[in-house]
């Protein structure tokens, strides 16, 4: 099972976006957006909302509940 945080890596690369650059749209630093990508830790409920939202998929896939 694919992890939140290589889900997410996945979807910022294929949007062309720096991890500074989605931490500004999703007002966290970059080093949120590291933490998340490597597991170190995880967006709250509001947040993995708002990211399903920006890149137009389900927080069952960002969770890596579905393909």
């Amino acid at each position: 099972m694919v992890n939140f945080g290589k889900r997410l890596k996945e979807l910022r690369l294929e949007n062309c976006l720096r991890q500074q650059e989605l931490g500004e749209i999703l007002f966290v630093n970059q080093r949120t957006i590291s933490y998340w990508e490597n597991s170190v830790s995880e967006p709250d409920y509001d947040m993995l909302v708002q990211i399903a939202i920006l890149f137009d998929v389900s927080t069952d896939y960002l969770l890596g509940l579905e393909d």
